[in-house]
């Protein structure tokens, strides 16, 4: 009985010293689907929303209704290159970095309420 298995594990051993290549193949393939699936799931979406979001902060413009990070509405009275200042209500007025902006409200949406 022991004799059957001790045979297999040299007929194993000789086939797996004829195929080198495969076995270097059998190592990387794992690691390429791994980094191919960590792309498309993970990085690839991420530019891509990170690219919408950069277009959608040099879209903006004197007038448009925004939403900071932090939660707050406001009205964009003033724009530079890296700083908003937003209208909050007739006489408050605050300053923010423009990376601070989360994301502008549309007038479609505005419209509806």
């Amino acid at each position: 009985m022991f004799e059957k298995f001790e045979s297999f594990e040299i007929a194993a051993g000789a086939g797996g010293a004829a195929g080198g290549g495969s076995n270097f193949l059998s190592l990387i393939l794992p690691l390429v689907l791994m980094f191919a699936i960590f792309y498309f799931l993970l990085i690839r979406p991420q530019q891509k929303k990170q690219k919408t979001r950069n277009s959608m902060l040099s879209a903006l413009k004197k007038g448009d209704k925004v939403v900071t990070i932090g939660g707050l509405h406001g009205t964009i009275m003033e724009i530079t290159d890296d700083t908003v200042v937003l209208r909050v209500n007739d006489v408050t007025k605050l300053t923010f970095d423009r990376n601070s902006i989360s994301h502008a409200i549309s007038t479609a949406a505005e419209g509806e309420k």
